[in-house]
């Protein structure tokens, strides 16, 4: 398939204005308009390859004069021309420039007549901005900057509105900081309190300037988009945005758009195209698999998809984003309980849209070659969610000794070796499981003679108390149990039995040893996880160094004010002594769990 028919360089659509001198484009919402990095997925970057591959030249200039949040959408002007530059940029430091946004808010109270906001913004803790007092003249008070926006009502329903802002200043979240503190948040907003929207609802509709050559006053519009006036119609749709045409292309454009820099990378080529709820689409979770779709769908008897025609039009509409095939799994809210997950009428073994890809495909992932297969069960055999996680443990495993538990088809380990770890030992009680891992070490290029690389077909808890009483100790420890799992003679329940769990790991832990903790349940809050692991340490009496979060996967966007199911946290050991440690009780006495992988994600 062609992944720039998908993603292309810049859509030639969003170009509003263009002549030698200057050109206004729309950006998209989820798009930054400057990135840090080199590997960049910004709007600057789009722009400059659209126009290199349109006028064949290596490095088209843009001169770079106004930025917008990454999640607001609207017009942004660059220079095409050094000799312009100065001109435009005394606009935009005098404050000539005229800048209209339009938001969608709840709570708006005021009537007809314009509204002027006069505040002082400060910086606050985790990015965000606050109104502050201002400070009597002359005395000392908190550092801010005095922030003014012009507000009138645009049109009004149900609570809702539509607003038309003026903003005379330029201050950091300026119109979504100002808003909230009069109490009418904008729609979609997660940092400042917001009614629900399929993202955050504030748009560049125009911007007024002297052309920087010609000085004839020159305006560009960007009309305001379609889902902003739905939400003001509607409200949000929820569940139902799958049985409005224009809704669901919407949602489906949108997360395309924030996964450009992976759609377009030739280094990954898996990844989550639709992350349920965190794009707008509860119940629908899409993953991209090089040219081949895998669409979920989570069911429930008397649920939303037992509409045949609902699942039809997703799918439809997944398909004519042009990839060879859509392969479709169907997901019960308990699938981990189910004893057979290669069943048709879940899982059927053929696509339901397009061509089918052969039994095994090879992808990558930052590099990192992996097998899996679309069509055999609900699990293809590589959970994408850990992605970052199998990099980190790629680019810290050079000479280390690596335990991967319920290592499943050890992604992990094959990650380790690539990572040029001194030893790899993979434990899970299915046979099956380790028996795909290793064909994916051979898959990779990674020799399995000689004893570098061991796999344990066997319970995890039993494994571990055996391993404690053994000499060898592990600099790394990869922890990614099932959420629920029972056998007859344990049970074991992540929120509850984890810090049990890492007390067994941390007894073969080596001096300064770390062991990457995850756990993919809703339930499980992430501070909770971190205090499971911290007090799984201290029952075995080893001193933490440190203890911190792993940064989540930017595909699998949570829904605003709640944390992504999966969570990572990364707990490494001091080097110094070992504290007295409390006793810990026998596999056959704990409670806990089997080893089996039966996720559903």
């Amino acid at each position: 398939m062609d992944r720039a028919r998908v993603w292309p360089d810049f859509r030639r659509e969003h170009v509003l204005y263009e002549d030698d001198d200057v050109i206004a484009v729309h950006k998209p919402s989820g798009v930054p308009s400057q990135a840090a990095d080199v590997d960049r997925d910004d709007l600057v970057a789009r722009l400059r390859s659209f126009l290199a591959a349109r006028d064949a030249r290596a490095e088209p200039y843009l001169g770079v004069h106004q930025r917008l949040d990454r999640d607001t959408s609207g017009v942004v002007v660059f220079t095409k021309r050094p000799d312009v530059n100065a001109a435009l940029a005394r606009q935009f430091e005098g404050r000539t420039v005229q800048k209209r946004y339009v938001a969608a808010v709840s709570g708006w109270a005021h009537g007809a007549r314009e509204v002027k906001l006069d505040d002082v913004l400060a910086k606050a803790e985790g990015g965000r901005m606050i109104v502050v007092e201002r400070s009597p003249r002359g005395s000392r008070g908190p550092a801010g900057q005095r922030a003014v926006t012009f507000v009138k009502a645009r049109a009004r329903n149900d609570g809702r509105a539509l607003l038309d802002l003026r903003l005379e200043t330029g201050r950091t979240h300026q119109a979504r900081v100002q808003l909230a503190h009069a109490r009418a948040p904008i729609a979609g907003d997660p940092l400042y309190g917001h009614a629900r929207a399929p993202r955050l609802l504030l748009h560049a509709a125009s911007i007024e300037l002297e052309h920087p050559r010609t000085r004839k006053r020159l305006v560009v519009r960007d009309p305001v988009p379609a889902e902003m006036e739905r939400w003001l119609a509607r409200g949000d749709l929820g569940a139902s945005v799958f049985d409005d045409e224009g809704a669901l292309g919407d949602a489906i454009a949108l997360a395309v758009e924030r996964r450009w820099a992976l759609g377009r990378s030739a280094r990954t080529t898996a990844f989550r195209l639709v992350n349920e709820e965190g794009d707008g689409l509860p119940g629908l979770a899409v993953d991209v698999y090089g040219d081949h779709l895998v669409a979920q769908l989570y069911v429930s008897e008397g649920g939303l998809w037992d509409d045949v025609a609902r699942r039809d039009r997703v799918l439809d509409r997944l398909h004519a984003l042009g990839f060879a095939g859509i392969y479709l799994k169907l997901r019960p809210k308990q699938a981990n309980v189910l004893v057979d997950t290669r069943r048709d009428d879940l899982a059927p073994a053929l696509p339901v849209r397009g061509n089918a890809a052969p039994h095994e495909i090879e992808i990558r992932e930052e590099g990192m070659p992996f097998l899996v297969r679309l069509g055999d069960g609900l699990s293809t055999g590589l959970f994408l969610d850990q992605r970052k996680n199998r990099a980190y443990v790629r680019d810290h495993a050079r000479g280390a000794r690596v335990l991967n538990l319920f290592s499943y088809t050890c992604g992990f380990s094959v990650a380790a070796a690539l990572g040029g770890a001194s030893h790899t030992t993979s434990v899970d009680a299915s046979m099956a499981a380790l028996e795909r891992g290793r064909v994916g070490f051979e898959a990779a290029g990674i020799a399995l003679e000689g004893g570098a690389h061991a796999f344990a077909a066997e319970d995890v808890f039993s494994w571990l108390a055996r391993a404690a009483k053994r000499p060898e100790r592990y600099d790394l420890v990869v922890l990614d149990p099932p959420s629920y799992s029972s056998t007859k003679k344990r049970r074991f329940v992540v929120g509850d039995d984890y810090d049990e769990l890492v007390a067994l790991v941390a007894a073969v832990l080596a001096p300064g040893g770390r062991v990457l903790a995850c756990a993919n349940h809703r339930g499980l809050a992430r501070a909770r996880l971190r205090r499971l692991v911290a007090e799984g340490m201290k029952r075995d009496g080893r001193a933490l160094a440190q203890l911190k979060d792993l940064p989540d996967g930017a595909d699998y966007p949570a829904p605003a004010g709640c944390e992504p199911h999966m969570k990572s946290v990364l707990a490494s050991l001091d080097r110094g002594c070992v504290e007295e440690r409390a006793p810990l009780r026998s596999p056959a006495d704990d409670r806990g769990g089997r080893d089996r992988r039966k996720r559903a994600r």
